[in-house]
C-alpha cells in the first residue's frame, strides 16, 4: 500500500512509548507544534497517551486469526418448502459460533445485522457492489467478524431520520476498537408483504422489527392489524414464508420479497416519506484522512466537572468554523453516578456521560487539529472514531 506524506501535529515535549500504536484512545496534546511531514496511517489511528481512566470496555484486540470464516452450510434444516433457494441462503454468524477457513480473497467479505433481503445487506451492497456479504446474527457478532479477520468490513446502522439514534451500536463502537472508514446514507421503503394470492384486507397480524413497526403506525393502524416484533425486517419476512399463514404479513424491503418468494400487498408504508437510515463502515485499520472531498470525523469523549464545560468544548469547533453534524451523549455504564459536593445543598449524584460527535472536517486540515488540541484542555478522556469521506449520494 503506498503512503502520502501529510502533515502531523505532535506533542513539543516527547512521544511517549506506545504512540506507534493503532487503535488506541487519542488524546491530543495542550501544547502542539508543526513538526513536518512524516508517514502514517491515519492521525485518527495514532495512540499519543492512554487515558488516566479507563472508559468503559477498553480491552484490546484479540490476537487475530488470519483465516477467514466459512460459513457451514452443511446441517442446514430440510427445506421447508416455501422457496426453492432457501437453503442456498448464508448461514448467520453468532458472535460465539465462528470459524476458519482458507479463501482467495478475491472479494471485500461485508458484514451485516440480519439475513439476505436487510436493509444493512442493502447499504453494504450500495458501498461496495461487488462485495460478498456475511450476514450475523447480532450486531456485535459483526464486529467480533471484523475482529477476528473472518470478514473485511462491517456494515452496521447508527441513526434513522424518523426512529432517531440506535443506542446499542454507540455502545459497541467504544466496547471495540474498530474504526470508521465511511458512511452509507440510504433511502428506506418499507413493503407489505404476504403470502402469494392474499390481500391486505385478509392481514389480521404484521411481523417486522420495532422501529419499522413505529415507522409505519399510521398506515398499520388503517389495517387494523395485531403488530408483532421481530428481530429485523428480512427475519420477519422469512419467518411468514416459512411458517405459510395467510392471515400474517410482514413489513420489509422489495428485495426480501423477492428472496422469500412473497407477493408485495402494499408500498411506500412509512409514514413520513423522507426516511432514511445513515449506516457506518467499520475496518481493522484506518484511512489517510484527505481533503480532496468532504470528510467527516467522529469522536468520543468524557469531560472535567464544572459550570460551563460542555459550552466550553463544543465551542473549541465554533471557533474554527467546523460544524457538527450530530451529538449524541451515553452515560457511562460502569461508572453511572458520580457525588458532587456542594456546600450549600450538600452532596449530589449525577450521571457521568460520554459525548458522541461527528464534526464536517478532515484530520488532514490543521483545524481541525487544533479543535482537538484545544478540546483537550477541557476532556478527560479522547477517541477519534474514524475520519472518513461523507456519503453524499441518495
Amino acid at each position: 500500500m503506498s503512503l502520502k506524506a501529510v502533515p502531523i501535529w505532535v506533542c513539543a515535549n516527547h512521544f511517549p512509548q506506545h504512540s506507534s500504536q493503532l487503535g488506541g484512545d487519542l488524546f491530543v496534546p495542550k501544547r502542539c507544534r508543526f513538526v513536518g511531514y512524516s508517514r502514517m496511517e491515519c492521525f485518527a489511528g495514532l495512540s499519543l497517551e492512554r487515558a488516566k481512566t479507563p472508559v468503559e470496555d477498553d480491552k484490546p484486540l484479540a490476537k487475530p486469526d488470519l483465516g477467514v470464516a466459512s460459513i457451514d452450510v452443511s446441517n442446514t434444516n430440510q427445506s421447508l418448502g416455501f422457496h426453492k433457494d432457501l437453503n442456498s441462503l448464508p448461514k448467520p454468524l453468532s458472535a460465539t459460533d465462528f470459524s476458519s477457513s482458507l479463501d482467495d480473497g478475491s472479494k471485500v467479505r461485508v458484514a451485516y445485522q440480519g439475513v439476505p433481503g436487510a436493509y444493512s445487506e442493502a447499504a453494504a451492497l450500495k458501498a461496495y457492489p461487488k462485495c460478498e456479504t456475511v450476514p450475523c446474527d447480532q450486531f456485535e457478532a459483526a464486529f467480533k467478524a471484523v475482529e477476528l479477520w473472518l470478514v473485511d468490513k462491517a456494515v452496521l446502522p447508527i441513526e434513522n431520520s424518523v426512529g432517531g439514534s440506535i443506542h446499542r451500536n454507540y455502545d459497541l463502537l467504544l466496547r471495540h476498537r474498530l474504526h470508521i472508514v465511511g458512511e452509507v446514507k440510504l433511502v428506506v421503503n418499507h413493503c407489505l408483504l404476504g403470502l402469494p394470492g392474499v390481500r391486505k384486507e385478509d392481514l389480521k397480524r404484521v411481523l417486522s422489527h420495532p422501529q419499522a413497526l413505529d415507522q409505519c403506525e399510521m398506515t398499520l393502524n388503517k389495517l387494523g392489524v395485531v403488530r408483532v416484533n421481530y428481530d429485523d425486517t428480512a427475519g420477519a419476512a422469512q419467518v411468514v414464508a416459512a411458517d405459510g399463514i395467510r392471515d400474517t404479513g410482514a413489513v420489509a424491503s422489495s428485495r426480501a420479497a423477492e428472496i422469500y418468494g412473497l407477493d408485495i400487498l402494499a408500498e411506500g408504508m412509512q409514514d413520513q416519506s423522507d426516511n432514511i437510515t445513515r449506516f457506518l463502515i467499520l475496518a481493522r485499520e484506518p484511512i489517510i484522512p484527505g481533503t480532496e472531498k468532504p470528510h467527516k470525523t467522529s469522536i468520543v469523549f468524557t469531560l472535567e466537572e464544572g459550570p460551563g464545560i460542555l459550552f466550553k468544548a463544543l465551542a473549541v469547533f465554533a471557533l474554527r468554523e467546523i460544524n457538527l453534524s450530530k451529538i449524541e451523549s451515553r452515560p457511562q455504564r460502569k461508572r453511572p453516578l458520580r457525588v458532587v459536593d456542594d456546600s450549600n445543598k450538600g452532596s449530589a449524584k449525577y450521571f457521568d456521560y460520554l459525548f458522541y460527535i461527528d464534526f464536517e472536517a478532515s484530520m488532514a486540515e490543521p483545524r481541525a487539529q487544533y479543535a482537538l488540541g484545544h478540546l483537550q484542555e477541557f476532556a478527560k478522556f479522547i477517541r477519534v472514531l474514524g475520519c472518513y469521506p461523507m456519503d453524499t449520494i441518495l
